[in-house]
C-alpha cells in the first residue's frame, strides 16, 4: 500500500472513532434543549479541563506557532504562548463574576442583549459569528493542508470529509458529545505531540545539531532580546486574548462546570497545560528552519524532508485530526448555542424539537462557505488575525460592562465600532503589506492596540461626561439575574445588585 492509501485509511479511520464515540456519548441518554447547549453545572475538574485545553488546541498549533517560531524566534513563541494561555487564566475569574451576575445564561451575546440593548447585541454576535466562522475555516484549512502535504488529497475531499464526521456527533449529542470527545482527544493530543517533537529532535541528531544552522544563520530566533520577535510577540498577545473572549465555546464551559471551584481550577490548570504545549508547537518551527523552512507548512516539511518511516507521518497525522475534530465540534456547538437565543427571542412559542432542528440546520448551512473557504488552503496565521482585528475593538466596553454600572449601551456600541474601524486602517493585506499609506499602516501591533486604547479613551471620557452631565441611568445587574433557563417558567424575584 502506498504512503497516499495508507494515509487516506488513516484518515477515514480516525474520523470514523471519534465521530462513533460522540454517537455512543450521545446515545446514553436523552438531552434537553438545555443539555443541548450548555450542559449546566454538570462537569467536574478533570473532564473541564481536558475540554478546555482540547478545545482550545486545534490543527493551527502546527501551523501558525511554528511560523511565528520560525520567523519571530523564541520571543514571538513567547507571545504567543501568553496570549493563547492568558484568556484560561482570565475566564477562571471573569467566568465567576458571569455565572454570579447571570446564573441561568447561555451565551455571551445574551448578556450582551440584556446589558447593553439590540445595536450592541448585534454588534457583538456578528463579532462572534464571524470569529468562530474564521476560527472554523483556519481548522480546516489547517486540516485539508496536511492531509494534502502527506497523501496528496485534494483540499476540497478533506474538509468534506472532516467536516461532516462533525456535523454527525455535534448536531445529535449537543455539548455533552463535544465536552466527551475533547477528553478523549486530549488523551491522544498530548502524547503524540511530545513524540512528534521528540522524534524530529532525535531524527536531527539532538538539539545541539538540530539548531546548529539556525544558530549561525539566525542566531536572533534563539534569543528573548530579538526586537522584532519581541514586537510580535505583544501584537499576539493581545489579539489572541481579544479573539478568545468572544469565543462563545468558552462561556459555555462556564456554565457547564459544576461549581465555581471547579470553574476556576480548570481553567486556571488549563493555563498551565497550554503554555508548554504552545512552547513546544513554536520550537518545531525553529527546528524547520534547519532546512530554511519558514512559512506555515514549516512542521510538515520538516517531517518530509527528515525521510522519517511512513508510522511516524501516521502518528502526526492522528495528531492532526485529533487536534482539528477536537476544535471544529466545539465551534460548531458554539455557533449553534448562539442561534439557539436567538431562535428562542424570534419564535417564543415554537416547540424545543423545532428550534434545535433550525439551530442544526443554521449551523449546517454557516459550514458550506467554509468548505469552499478552506479548498482555497489561505494562510492560516493571516485568517487568526483577522478575526482577531474586530474582537480587539469590542473587548473592552464587553468585559467593562460587567463591572461599570455606567457604561451605557450606546457608550459600548460606539467605542467599540470606532475602535474596529481604527484598527482596520493600520491592519495589512493578506501578504502583510499596508493597504493605504498612513503612518504605520500595515504594522500588526499598532492595529490592535489602537482598537483597545481608542475603545477605552471614547468609553471612559463618554461615562466621565455623562457624569459631570449628571444624565446617567446606572445599570441595575439584578435584570440579568431574570433571565431563564431553556424551558424555565418560574423564577424567584430577582436579587439587586446594583449597589
Amino acid at each position: 500500500m502506498t504512503i497516499s492509501a495508507t494515509a487516506l485509511a488513516v484518515t477515514l479511520i480516525t474520523v470514523a472513532v471519534f465521530t462513533l464515540l460522540g454517537l455512543l456519548q450521545a446515545s446514553r441518554q436523552a438531552i434537553s434543549l438545555e443539555d443541548y447547549m450548555v450542559s449546566r453545572n454538570r462537569v467536574g475538574t478533570g473532564m473541564a479541563l481536558a475540554t478546555i485545553v482540547a478545545s482550545a488546541m486545534g490543527a493551527w498549533i502546527l501551523f501558525s506557532p511554528p511560523e511565528v517560531g520560525a520567523t519571530s524566534g523564541i520571543a514571538g513563541i513567547v507571545g504567543y504562548c501568553i496570549g493563547q494561555a492568558t484568556p484560561a487564566a482570565l475566564f477562571a475569574f471573569m467566568g465567576t463574576r458571569v455565572r454570579f451576575l447571570m446564573p441561568r445564561g447561555h451565551s455571551l451575546n445574551e448578556y450582551v442583549l440584556h446589558r447593553f440593548g439590540n445595536a450592541m447585541y448585534l454588534l457583538t454576535l456578528g463579532i462572534i459569528v464571524f470569529y468562530m466562522f474564521v476560527y472554523l475555516t483556519a481548522e480546516l484549512t489547517a486540516i485539508a493542508k496536511a492531509v494534502e502535504l502527506m497523501a496528496g488529497v485534494p483540499l476540497w475531499f478533506t474538509a468534506v470529509l472532516v467536516i461532516t464526521a462533525v456535523f454527525i456527533y455535534t448536531l445529535v449529542g449537543g455539548l455533552e458529545a463535544t465536552i466527551f470527545t475533547d477528553a478523549v482527544q486530549f488523551v491522544v493530543i498530548v502524547p503524540l505531540l511530545l513524540l512528534s517533537f521528540g522524534i524530529a529532535v532525535f531524527a536531527l541528531g539532538g538539539w545541539e545539531t538540530a539548531i546548529a544552522p539556525v544558530t549561525e544563520t539566525a542566531p536572533e530566533l534563539l534569543t528573548l532580546a530579538h526586537g522584532p520577535g519581541i514586537k510580535f510577540g505583544a501584537t499576539l498577545v493581545i489579539a489572541v486574548i481579544a479573539a478568545e473572549m468572544f469565543n462563545q465555546a468558552n462561556w459555555q464551559r462556564v456554565y457547564a462546570c459544576k461549581t465555581d471551584t471547579v470553574m476556576r481550577r480548570s481553567f486556571l490548570g488549563s493555563f498551565l497545560v497550554i503554555l508548554p504545549i504552545l512552547f513546544l508547537a513554536g520550537l518545531l518551527g525553529i527546528l524547520a528552519m534547519h532546512f530554511g523552512f519558514n512559512d506555515d507548512r514549516a512542521f510538515f516539511s520538516l517531517i518530509q524532508e527528515l525521510g522519517l518511516p511512513g508510522w511516524v507521518s501516521m502518528t502526526v497525522l492522528v495528531l492532526v485530526l485529533a487536534l482539528v475534530m477536537s476544535s471544529l465540534d466545539t465551534l460548531l456547538n458554539g455557533i449553534a448555542s448562539v442561534f439557539t437565543t436567538d431562535l428562542l427571542r424570534l419564535f417564543p412559542d415554537m416547540q424545543s424539537t423545532g428550534i434545535l432542528r433550525m439551530s442544526r440546520m443554521l449551523t449546517v448551512v454557516v459550514g458550506i462557505p467554509v468548505i469552499l473557504i478552506a479548498s482555497q488552503g489561505f494562510n492560516v496565521l493571516y485568517l487568526f488575525l483577522l478575526a482577531d482585528l474586530v474582537c480587539a475593538g469590542a473587548l473592552f466596553p464587553v468585559l467593562f460592562g460587567l463591572y461599570s454600572r455606567r457604561l451605557t449601551g450606546a457608550m459600548a456600541f460606539w467605542s467599540a465600532l470606532i475602535g474596529i474601524v481604527v484598527g482596520a486602517l493600520f491592519f495589512p493585506r493578506p501578504d502583510f503589506s499596508p493597504w493605504n499609506s498612513l503612518p504605520f499602516a500595515g504594522d500588526l501591533l499598532i492595529s490592535f492596540a489602537a482598537p483597545i486604547l481608542v475603545s477605552v479613551l471614547v468609553s471612559l471620557g463618554w461615562i466621565q461626561l455623562k457624569a459631570q452631565q449628571s444624565k446617567t441611568e446606572p445599570f441595575d445587574f439584578g435584570k440579568l439575574q431574570q433571565i431563564k433557563a431553556y424551558g424555565e417558567s418560574d423564577l424567584p424575584p430577582p436579587v439587586s445588585l446594583s449597589k
